[in-house]
């Protein structure tokens, strides 16, 4: 009797079998073309088995790949063609190369052990280049379904990403943590949470190990955690984030804005390197094409983004309009002659309600008013003698029924916010649209 033992404990050998007391080493079915007349010893799934009139070809499949077997015994095909798909198997035979075969390679004159027969036919076939089956059917019957070739390959892909992430940050002297993922209190804004008994006591899933990065960058300076979030949010798409797996760094001493993006730079060269050297057959298999990572990732600022936007698309949500400066003054509202605002180079500015020097600020946003919208975000960037002002998500309320929704719109001055309007030359005391 043979049976299958343990856990695969080495790519070379891939495990042990125990045939009549003596240990004989078992190989992956991809590396039978390494064995070529040589004799062979296979274990895995049954993934298909196909009769001709004089003989049969059963493809054998294991965690690496698949193997073709040719059966030229009529009893032996007369006992495999009784069996169903992931009947689980040990193959003994010759290695021989052959040119049409899977691969250029194929076992001749096999013996077979059938460990554990399968006891139902499967409700898909396994053997078919993509998965027919609807997805209530995919998800009762996703033991059997994740062993598909291309579901397996998205794992694998995934492997060997979060492989390169860890082995990145690693060389760059980064130290693994792992968070608690069960909190007290939310971690960080923005997103709701899933509650928790937690003895009595209410308690949270993490949304983020953000808090315990932050504690632990005193520690050890640079840190990364690969873990589980989990965040109460509804979604209406394919894809949810109640539960994903995040990939977290943390880093301290950081110059500026361009410290982090060099390293999320040597991150994803790490990555997608990783996944070239160890998914090849997956990605092969998925058609996917990794992109290159260039030595420096091209930037684009917020303001010119979305001007690039505007002219690809045709949308004005993010067009810019100019207001220059008058030379006389106003209409006494403080908004122009003597007693308007300079601009500098290097500020923005949010005007303010009176005639007072505008406070550098990165943004304005409208307050809430029952005739404007309170979505959107005004941006004011000086240029010299004019004032650039860019519109961002900005809406009009349905009950502002004399504001437009389109650009360049109709805006008007409330608060400490600054917004155009079509009579713009009254408000803005002679500024007018450039």
């Amino acid at each position: 009797m043979r049976w299958y033992h343990g856990t695969p404990s080495s790519a070379a050998g891939g495990g042990v079998l125990f045939s009549g007391g003596a240990i004989v080493e078992r190989i992956w079915t991809v590396e039978i073309g390494r064995h070529v007349g040589e004799r062979v010893r296979l274990a895995g799934w049954l993934h298909r088995f196909r009769r001709l009139s004089n003989v049969g070809f059963l493809v054998m499949r294991d965690a690496r790949g698949l193997a073709q077997v040719v059966v030229d015994d009529a009893a032996l095909a007369d006992r495999l063609e009784r069996l169903h798909q992931e009947s689980v198997l040990v193959v003994e035979g010759m290695s021989v190369a052959q040119p049409q075969a899977p691969g250029g390679v194929e076992v001749h004159g096999p013996s077979v052990d059938v460990l554990s027969p399968a006891v139902a036919p499967l409700p898909f076939d396994l053997f078919r280049p993509r998965l027919g089956a609807q997805l209530p059917t995919l998800l009762d019957h996703a033991s059997l379904a994740l062993r598909h070739p291309r579901q397996r390959a998205t794992f694998r892909l995934a492997a060997a990403l979060v492989a390169g992430f860890r082995a990145t940050l690693r060389g760059m002297d980064f130290v693994e943590v792992h968070t608690p993922k069960i909190v007290a209190a939310a971690t960080e804004g923005g997103a709701n949470v899933f509650a928790v008994d937690y003895f009595g006591r209410p308690a949270y899933l993490a949304q983020s190990p953000q808090f315990y990065k932050q504690i632990l960058v005193g520690v050890f300076e640079r840190v990364f955690e690969v873990g589980p979030v989990f965040r109460a949010e509804p979604h209406d798409t394919p894809r949810h984030l109640n539960q994903y797996l995040s990939l977290d760094a943390e880093l301290g001493f950081v110059a500026d804005h361009t410290t982090v993006m060099e390293t999320l730079t040597r991150v994803l060269t790490g990555m997608l390197s990783a996944a070239r050297e160890e998914a090849a057959d997956p990605l092969a298999l998925l058609g996917v094409e990794l992109p290159e990572v260039p030595a420096a990732i091209p930037v684009v600022g917020f303001a010119e983004a979305l001007e690039m936007i505007a002219a690809a698309t045709g949308e004005d949500g993010g067009a810019s309009r100019t207001w220059r400066r008058p030379t006389s003054a106003g209409s006494g509202n403080g908004r122009g002659g003597s007693t308007a605002p300079t601009f500098s180079s290097s500020s923005a500015t949010r005007w303010p309600s009176g005639p007072s020097t505008p406070t550098p600020t990165r943004r304005g946003r409208p307050p809430r008013t029952a005739s404007t919208s309170s979505s959107g975000v005004l941006s004011w960037s000086p240029a010299g003698s004019a004032c650039t002002a860019t519109r961002t998500t900005w809406r009009p309320s349905p009950l502002a029924g004399s504001i437009r929704s389109r650009w360049p719109g109709t805006w008007r001055r409330s608060g400490t916010g600054c917004r155009p309007t079509a009579a713009s030359r009254s408000v803005w005391s002679g500024w007018s649209p450039g």
